[in-house]
Parts: C-alpha cells; structure tokens; sequence
C-alpha cells in the first residue's frame, strides 16, 4: 500500500504542485505474496480530484499475477 501511495502522490503532484500524505486507505484487497527476487510493477491512475483530495487507484504485480490491488484519497498541496 506505501508503494501505490507513494506513486499516487508523485502523479497528483505532478498534475496540481506541491507534497502529499495519505488521509485514507478506501479499499485494500491482496491477492498474492511477493516473494525475493520478484519484479514488482506498480500502477497507479488518479481517478478524481476535489481542491486538495486526491482518489488514486492502484495495483501492484508480480511474477506475471496480480498482488494488491487499492484505493487511497491523498491530500496534496503546495509546500
């Protein structure tokens, strides 16, 4: 979940300026375990932005399957 709101934030930043924090962890599901050695791809995509909330919706895969998929609301705003 850091992960996805970690990305999450550079890409509402990058859209509107300014840092984040997670307020919100929405919905969190696992599907899977990582395991050493594994190359992790994560994605994320803001869905919508009210002022200085953001909804971003994530996923997190490896081995070629689906680990975690979330739904995280970050404040961001100018430092």
């Amino acid at each position: 979940m850091e992960a996805i709101a970690q990305l999450g934030g550079i890409a509402a930043a990058r859209e509107h300026g300014g840092g984040g924090i997670l307020a919100a962890i929405d919905r969190a599901e696992f599907h899977g375990i990582a395991t050493a050695g594994d190359t992790l791809t994560i994605s994320v995509r803001v869905v919508k932005s009210f002022g200085t909330l953001h909804l971003v919706e994530g996923e997190i895969s490896g081995g070629g399957k689906l680990l975690a998929t979330a739904t995280v609301t970050l404040k961001v705003e100018k430092l």
